[in-house]
């Protein structure tokens, strides 16, 4: 059931859970998710960068996609469709495309310019049904090209980007994305408790979830981040599945195999068990199983 990821975010937000938002890059990713989701009867934020939409073939793709896959696999949980980290133009064409929520990264624009082109988008999405996410203070590591140094954001100027009334806020708190260095020094709790009494209680958003210790990602929810990014972790145990099985010689068209393991059907099954799996492990940890009871 694709819905915008407004209310089920403010219901974690009171309920002291978070919504997983799990990165899909292709067809076996976002069909793993979305059935893992169903499974355990949780909401569930399918996120697409502007580069794994690309790769799929554009964002109208992704959108036929997960709502072709939606209906057809009888999906029941509330599913958002979310552009994760866009850029201005990313963003309006989203919209256009049929997602059901965006983000504007606008953290690398001066701050007076952020406000501006925030405040465009929202007005944009919540025209059009769509729930809307903003960023300030960089999140650390590179996504599609952009690098941030893992700031902490500034309470203030949270505070003037939820007040424009977008729906959720993501937050540099020393997270960063990707695999995180040995000498990490952890999240910044004093400064998510500034920033959470700044907001008057908006749901937060924590990028970089992949490598976070649990103990910290259950202290976060508890301070109020309502939804958790998850892409690297999908990734690397996709890829280790996948390595696995082609290092065994299942895949080897050479080699006595009748069983035809070379089959992309065959070949790309550990990786998407794998991502079940981990996608399972999360929503357990955040808490979100069972919660989509809650929003039917």
């Amino acid at each position: 059931m694709l819905v915008n990821a407004t209310r089920m975010l403010r219901k974690a937000h009171e309920g002291h859970y978070a919504v997983g938002q799990f990165n899909i890059n292709n067809l076996e990713w976002t069909k793993a998710i979305l059935l893992t989701a169903e499974e355990l009867k949780s909401p569930v934020i399918l996120g697409v960068s502007e580069g794994a939409a690309k790769y799929m073939g554009g964002f109208k793709v992704v959108a036929a996609m997960v709502k072709a896959l939606d209906e057809c696999l009888g999906i029941t949980v509330p599913v958002a469709l979310h552009l994760d980290h866009g850029t201005y133009e990313g963003a309006k064409a989203c919209v256009a495309a049929g997602f059901t929520s965006i983000m504007f990264d606008g953290s690398h624009y001066p701050f007076e310019e952020n406000v501006a082109k925030t405040t465009e988008l929202i007005n944009l999405a919540h025209d059009h049904g769509l729930s809307i996410e903003a960023e300030v203070g960089s999140i650390g590591g590179t996504e599609d090209g952009v690098t941030g140094n893992g700031e902490i954001a500034d309470p203030e100027e949270c505070a003037k980007i939820a007040a424009l009334g977008v729906d959720f806020l993501a937050a540099g708190i020393g997270n960063i994305h990707g695999i995180y260095p040995a000498n990490w020094n952890g999240l910044h709790f004093d400064a998510l408790e500034k920033i959470q009494k700044a907001t008057g209680g908006i749901p937060l958003v924590l990028h970089g979830g992949t490598g976070i210790p649990d103990d910290q990602i259950k202290h976060a929810i508890k301070d109020g981040m309502s939804k958790i990014n998850v892409n690297t972790d999908c990734q690397l145990v996709f890829a280790e599945a996948t390595i696995k099985y082609c290092a065994e010689g299942k895949a080897d068209p050479t080699a006595e195999n009748k069983a035809k393991g070379y089959d992309p059907r065959k070949l790309l099954k550990p990786g998407f068990l794998a991502i079940q799996a981990k996608v399972k492990e999360k929503m357990e940890l955040f808490g979100s199983v069972g919660k989509a009871a809650d929003l039917l």
